[in-house]
């Protein structure tokens, strides 16, 4: 692995770190997974796969954070699942948390747009 593939690699998974609640929360809007359930979806997208070690502790920690509940059932024969959902507190967190990364990402957008020797006019600080 080239030094550019490391630094690319390290990038990567610090965007990942700063946005996986927000992954969480917003894979959670308006259904209930359960863990490999969950796994599963977020493996499905380059910028939100995680692995098992990964998930199940922040799952834990957005339980006691009460953004999450979490529920075990039994389904037939199989072992039991546990299945989670979005509390209401969750909902508002990912509201809250959506118009953040929007802002983020138009605030990005437009340095992106506008590169060059003129300084940006600041408003509102």
């Amino acid at each position: 692995m080239t030094t550019d593939d490391k630094t690319q690699e390290k990038w990567e998974v610090q965007l990942r770190k700063g946005s996986l609640e927000l992954v969480i929360l917003a894979a959670l809007q308006h259904r209930t997974l359960y863990g490999l359930e969950l796994l599963k979806v977020l493996q499905s997208f380059k910028s939100t796969a995680i692995t098992e070690g990964t998930l199940y502790p922040l799952l834990d920690r957005l339980k006691r954070e009460e953004l999450l509940e979490a529920q075990w059932v039994q389904e037939g024969d199989i072992r039991p699942r546990k299945y989670y959902s979005l509390t209401a507190t969750g909902l508002s967190k990912l509201g809250d948390l959506t118009g953040l990364w929007r802002q983020s990402v138009q605030d990005i957008e437009y340095l992106l747009a506008h590169p060059g020797p003129d300084p940006i006019k600041v408003t509102g600080v």
